[in-house]
Parts: C-alpha cells; structure tokens; sequence
C-alpha cells in the first residue's frame, strides 16, 4: 500500500500537478528560485507587452545556476542570493519554457 501511493505522488507531482498561473502586474515581477522550484513557475503575460522579470536564486544548486529561455535565445547566470532582472519586449501569442541548463528546474511563460 505505501508503495502504491509513493508511486502516486510521483505521478500527481511530474505529470497532473500543474501550479497556478499568476499574472504580471505593474509590468514586473519576481521570481525565486528555491527548494528545486521556481516560484512563480506559470506566468501570465499580456500579449505585445515589455515586462521585466526578477530572478532571485535562494538555492545553493548548481542547476539553479543557469537559467535559460530557448524561444528568446536568453541564457543568464543567476548569481546566489543576488536579484537578475530579465527585460522582455512585448511578445507574441504563445507558450514560452524557460528552465535551467538541465531541465529540472520548469517554468513557462503563458502570452495571451
């Protein structure tokens, strides 16, 4: 029985969990990256709108070093415990993964 609901979790958390989206306002907003995480990790973008976001790394990681946006051709290094502001121009419809050089750490960024 606990090896049925262990391998549940797994499933729930790699595959049907999904966090909610949260909306840029003020045209900015901070991410930090923590815990394996970044939080926010769906970002909802207005369409043809330049929005900054702040990364802030809190964790340790050597994956949580890199952070990455292959439809933008953004590659960062995120500095720990130091603020990296990332501007964006206005976008068009669509989805946009941003993630670290590994791909453990997932995040998108959702224009409509």
């Amino acid at each position: 029985l606990v090896g049925v609901a262990i391998i549940f979790l797994i499933v729930w958390w790699f595959w049907i969990y999904k966090p909610e989206d949260v909306s840029v306002e003020d045209n900015s907003l901070l991410i930090t990256v923590a815990s394996g995480t970044y939080t926010p990790s769906r970002i909802k973008i207005e369409k043809h709108k330049a929005v900054s976001l702040t990364f802030l790394r809190k964790d340790p990681s050597p994956c949580a070093e890199t952070l990455l946006i292959p439809d933008l051709n953004i590659n960062e290094t995120l500095v720990l415990n130091k603020s990296v502001t990332i501007e964006l121009p206005g976008l068009a419809e669509g989805t946009y993964a941003f993630h670290c050089q590994m791909k453990m750490y997932k995040g998108e960024l959702n224009v409509s």
